[in-house]
């Protein structure tokens, strides 16, 4: 399976497929994936064609997953290759196809999530960068920037229990889940420190209003719009009078 990226965007990223590849990254608390919604209803609304895929979704893998969770079975180097298959089978199904056919794809976390999660488990950076070295290179990604004690606030505020291995727990770094959650993310936050200058990722400052965000991550994007797969938007009158509905409200062009 390669992905077989062959040009160089003038941001640095690289795409050798007709369509495009939109990622957003951040710590839990981002609003990463807040962002990346907004982004979804503005591309469709213009009638892009776009195709939305996340991190750890795959249904093949999902099972196999959510057992060794229960279960309290995955070691650090277990979850890192869990989350490769997964990665690898939602880019053969979910990913690769919408590229080749010129639409857009937009992933809520992408590799970089794998290369921060499994160095902060303690797994050789360069093993996992090799893993995932099959990936293509995004278009377009995004790093949403948040301090650490405010993206904790966010996440700890309101949430009755942490889950295990989101905390930590299985790291032995502290007996209390919250106090393991806040060490676990420290550790995942000083590895995007090290991932976006490395990989060139755009940084937006996740403090600002959601609003601002917005208008920052559209104008990333904008510039690589230009020939992708859209759909016909037809006029409400329109696509009423071809199902022969008519009246005095409706008029057709």
């Amino acid at each position: 399976m390669s992905a077989d990226p062959t040009s160089t965007s003038s941001n640095g990223h690289s795409s050798g497929f007709p369509g495009k590849l939109i990622v957003v990254e951040g710590i839990d608390g981002s609003g990463k994936s807040t962002q990346l919604d907004l982004l979804h209803k503005w591309l469709k609304g213009a009638g892009y064609c776009v195709y939305f895929t996340e991190w750890n979704s795959s249904p093949v893998v999902k099972r196999t997953t959510s057992f060794g969770k229960a279960n309290k079975l995955l070691s650090p180097m277990t979850f890192s290759l869990i989350h490769a298959c997964d990665f690898a089978e939602r880019l053969e199904r979910a990913i690769l196809p919408p590229l080749r056919a010129g639409a857009i794809v937009l992933a809520d976390r992408y590799i970089y999530t794998a290369f921060a999660r499994d160095a902060a488990r303690g797994i050789d950076r360069e093993y996992v960068r090799n893993i995932y070295s099959i990936a293509p290179v995004p278009d377009v990604a995004v790093y949403f920037k948040v301090p650490l004690d405010e993206a904790l606030n966010r996440i700890l505020a309101g949430r009755p229990e942490l889950k295990y291995y989101e905390a930590g727990m299985d790291l032995r770094l502290s007996e209390d889940p919250y106090e393991s959650f806040k060490i676990f993310q420290d550790r995942i936050f000083n590895e995007y420190e090290r991932i976006v200058p490395e990989r060139g990722l755009d940084v937006i400052d996740a403090t600002q209003s959601i609003a601002d965000q917005q208008k920052q991550f559209r104008a990333l994007v904008k510039p690589h719009l230009k020939g992708v797969l859209r759909s016909e938007i037809l006029p409400l009158a329109d696509v009423l009078a071809s199902e022969g509905l008519s009246g005095r409200y409706v008029r057709s062009r």
